[in-house]
């Protein structure tokens, strides 16, 4: 998934992958996954999606901070 924020590019397909976050079973309508990303800048961002009754039920991409992107590894 490509989205601009701010005039920046997060495109997944081009960004490392940092760690992943899986919560439910595949198939499960409350099940979702947030993946944070690393951009070749040096910016950090969280891609989401999730089954139609969980809180991501649409695909997205959120920037983060270095702080945020810190803390949601520590909550991983």
């Amino acid at each position: 998934m490509k989205k601009i924020i701010c005039k920046v590019e997060y495109d997944t397909e081009a960004s490392e992958l940092i760690s992943k976050r899986t919560v439910g079973n595949f198939g499960d309508p409350a099940g979702y996954e947030e993946s944070l990303y690393k951009t070749e800048g040096g910016k950090f961002f969280l891609y989401t999606f999730g089954g139609a009754e969980s809180k991501y039920a649409e695909e997205s991409i959120k920037r983060m901070s270095a702080a945020k992107a810190d803390e949601w590894l520590a909550n991983a």
